[in-house]
């Protein structure tokens, strides 16, 4: 079953991906000669008009596969006979698809399960927190510079900027008020801490309101892949905190061991949780600025646009597959660590 339930989420956000690919090449009238989902070799396929809808043996990935897209094409209907606007949007399409499913599914959960308000529950005796004058039932509305709107962007933060100190803002009896806050080192925990805390308890709210929270939804797991992948570059993260397919299936299936008790609403919630995750996740590392990801191509393209000037086909495509597989044995590594952790 947890397989199965992998297979059905890593499936519907890979072809929600290519779709977007796909609907705005055939907005801008490129021809698609194979649409997949999975890699490797074909092991089911079905020609409708111009393109191959086909189906791969190995289940992770898939492509929009269009003609002249990664070689020279006389077809007018070529994707790289088409203008630089046009090029872009196609292959910005797929991240941005991505993020619009994230959206539509954190619409569903705010809807059904409501959002979590930064609100304080606890504040403890004897850290920085009680210390300011910080007390239960506050609201944290900012960390720094950074606006907050849910109470687990108030975890994340602490967790990524636990050591430095930071101006709290917070609003009490529909008044605003800030206190500077340095985290203080906790012996039991091991870590610094703010010494506040609230809940992820949460608060359903009016049609405007679900809307309201389900971008803010997205924009939460958007900017924790994003900070996260500074810690990353920061090395204060490292290769064994990150997971591929193996350890997304694990957790997958962890999480259904654990709600399967709960019912069937449950199970669809925290399954409907991971979809945003990885959706969100999916866009933007699809949009970081490396040969043989959307990103990448979209620096080549508009730098194409600013110097008026293709950049040498063949050349672009030995950087893309070079790239490409520099990013597979990546993927090989994790995937090893991931069955390494899960035999520990």
């Amino acid at each position: 079953m947890n397989i199965i339930l992998a297979l059905i989420i890593f499936s519907v956000i890979i072809l929600f991906h290519e779709l977007g690919h796909f609907l705005l090449a055939k907005y801008n009238d490129v021809r698609v000669n194979e649409f997949c989902l999975g890699l490797g070799p074909t092991i089911f396929g079905v020609q409708k008009g111009e393109t191959k809808f086909s189906l791969k043996l190995f289940p992770f990935g898939g492509a929009c596969m269009m003609e002249g897209e990664d070689e020279e094409s006389a077809d007018d209907r070529g994707f790289n006979n088409k203008s630089v606007p046009q090029r872009l949007s196609i292959v910005a399409a797929g991240p941005v698809f991505n993020f619009i499913m994230a959206f539509a599914f954190s619409f569903i959960l705010v809807a059904s399960a409501g959002f979590d308000r930064p609100v304080l529950t606890k504040v403890q005796e004897g850290f920085p927190a009680q210390e300011a004058g910080l007390q239960a039932g506050d609201e944290i509305v900012k960390l720094g510079n950074k606006p907050i709107h849910l109470y687990r962007e108030v975890w994340i933060y602490t967790q990524f900027h636990a050591d430095n100190p930071v101006e709290v803002t917070y609003k009490r009896d529909g008044k605003k008020y800030e206190a500077m806050l340095t985290p203080q080192y906790d012996e039991e925990s091991g870590r610094y801490l703010f010494g506040f805390y609230g809940t992820t308890a949460r608060t359903k709210g009016s049609f405007l309101q679900t809307l309201q929270y389900s971008a803010y939804e997205v924009k939460y797991w958007i900017c924790t892949t994003v900070e996260s992948l500074g810690q990353l570059i920061k090395g204060r993260v490292n290769i064994n905190d990150m997971s591929g397919p193996v350890g997304i299936v694990k957790t997958i299936g962890d999480t259904y061991t654990e709600v399967k008790s709960e019912g069937l609403f449950l199970i669809f919630l925290n399954m409907l949780n991971i979809c945003i995750l990885l959706s969100a996740n999916l866009g933007v590392m699809n949009l970081l600025p490396i040969p043989a990801l959307d990103g990448g191509r979209i620096v080549f393209l508009v730098l194409e646009g600013i110097r008026g000037k293709r950049f040498d086909p063949n050349k672009e495509g030995v950087l893309n597959f070079v790239f490409l597989m520099l990013l597979m044995v990546l993927m090989v590594v994790i995937m090893f660590n991931d069955i390494r952790k899960i035999m520990m």
